[in-house]
């Protein structure tokens, strides 16, 4: 019997059903997507971009990939990332579809968090198929994007016919598809907004802070102190809270907020806010005592009138 000579791993490029990809809109988004898809095989073919920062991107991301008009993208992709802000996203469909540029077959793909599948209806009646792939990720812009990409959610929502070829598309860039479904699309990206883009909020106020009192090394210090907090978040919910308001010590809130006049006025308001929203998970889930709540809830009520 003859042995049978061991197979070399199929190149991607040479898998079935690869797509010419194009990039409308070469912010951070797009060009580290259709870098992840040419990892997958997929064929990178124009891209779109006006400001210098774009072409830069495109440039690193895509080297040789032609920078052209959105129209001439469209003519040359059968896949299309329309990888603009969420508010120019509907005039942009709009544009595309009134200049003849869609075309019947083509696959067009936003990463608006806000909107589902129903934004690219102009362009679905011309012809084209609709597919909403959000990445639950920051961007940078640079090549590193491409490696988070690896494990990253995708809030996916597309026509039932067109699911699992928009989750195929996922699974290709690395990612972890999760269906949303269209009408809950405003609340799945309220959600990552107050986690992921407050965050960076927060943590910059509490570094400036740090300086001010003189720590020379504010990331060094929040690092394991964050990395920490949201491990035990993510683990345990509301179960992680710690610090002064979850325990009731008015008197050191009250502290905190006379120091942040002092120092940071600008972020009185946010501390209150969320103290407020902290005391009232604390006293939900049994952590914070009714008796203490009384005082603290009063200390942050004199906070607003002040």
């Amino acid at each position: 019997m003859n042995a049978t000579a061991p197979q070399e791993p199929l190149d991607p490029r040479d898998r079935p059903a690869r797509l010419s990809v194009g990039v409308v809109g070469a912010g951070r988004v797009g060009p580290a997507l259709a870098a992840s898809l040419q990892l997958a095989g997929h064929r990178p073919v124009a891209v779109s971009g006006v400001s210098n920062a774009s072409v830069r991107r495109a440039a690193a991301l895509l080297p040789d990939v032609p920078l052209v008009p959105p129209a001439e993208v469209l003519a040359r992709a059968e896949l299309v990332l329309l990888t603009v802000p969420d508010d120019a996203l509907p005039g942009l469909v709009e544009g595309l579809v009134d200049t003849g540029a869609v075309r019947p077959g083509q696959l067009l793909v936003h990463t608006s968090g806000r909107f589902g599948a129903k934004v690219l209806d102009p362009a679905t009646r011309a012809g084209a198929l609709p597919l909403a792939l959000h990445p639950a990720m920051t961007f940078t812009g640079t090549a590193v994007d491409v490696q988070r990409l690896a494990g990253c959610s995708f809030g996916v929502t597309a026509p039932e016919e067109l699911r699992l070829a928009a989750e195929a598309l996922v699974i290709e860039m690395g990612g972890e598809p999760e269906r949303i479904e269209e009408e809950s699309r405003p609340l799945y990206h309220a959600a990552l907004a107050l986690g992921a883009n407050h965050l960076v909020t927060l943590v910059a106020q509490s570094m400036e802070l740090l300086r001010t009192a003189g720590v020379t090394a504010p990331d060094r210090m929040l690092g394991p102190l964050l990395g920490a907090a949201l491990d035990n978040a993510l683990r345990s919910g509301d179960a992680a809270l710690t610090g002064p308001v979850a325990r009731g010590d008015a008197g050191t809130v009250a502290v905190h907020v006379a120091e942040l006049r002092k120092h940071a006025p600008a972020a009185v308001a946010g501390y209150l806010a969320m103290a407020r929203s902290t005391a009232d998970r604390a006293l939900a889930h049994g952590m914070l005592k009714p008796e203490l709540a009384e005082d603290l809830l009063g200390v942050l009520a004199e906070g607003d009138l002040r």
